[in-house]
């Protein structure tokens, strides 16, 4: 069951990346032209909330039962001088959570807009803000804080 969880976590972070940058990059140009806020951007701005939120309960099942997270929480002491423990055990799951969080209010609200540019503005400052907190929240290979590779 981890090795699932491992691969459908990994799998589901490209669909957040590829829908947040698909919304941010539509609302800024409907914003920029004058657009209608049509069908299609409802339904991104949906859909992209709907994966965070497919992402954030994988997350939490692959927190519960990493192995990683076990031994932060049994070995606290111990683990909290290790800062890829800290990372995974608290950073990461913060940040996250904070993510989805500034998603579904930045959706909630853009919903709820009268005009068509409002919900484009609110879109992307919404999800922008989300994408840059998750673009720090992953252990890319290259991150100096904690790493994995791009697909596990």
């Amino acid at each position: 069951m981890y090795q699932t969880l491992t691969f459908l976590h990994s799998l589901t972070r490209w669909l957040v990346l590829i829908s947040l940058i698909y919304s941010i990059y539509r609302s800024f140009k409907g914003y920029f032209s004058n657009r209608k806020f049509r069908r299609t951007d409802n339904a991104v701005r949906h859909w992209t909330a709907t994966i965070a939120h497919i992402q954030l309960i994988i997350g939490m099942i692959f927190y519960f039962k990493s192995p990683v997270i076990q031994y932060f929480w049994k070995n606290f002491t111990q683990a909290k001088e290790s800062f890829e423990h800290v990372f995974f055990g608290l950073i990461h799951i913060s940040l996250m959570i904070t993510a989805i969080v500034i998603i579904t209010i930045g959706s909630a609200i853009a919903k709820r807009k009268s005009s068509d540019k409002e919900k484009f503005k609110t879109m992307g400052i919404w999800f922008s803000i989300a994408l840059i907190i998750i673009f720090i929240a992953i252990p890319w290979p290259f991150s100096p804080f904690a790493n994995r590779p791009y697909f596990r």
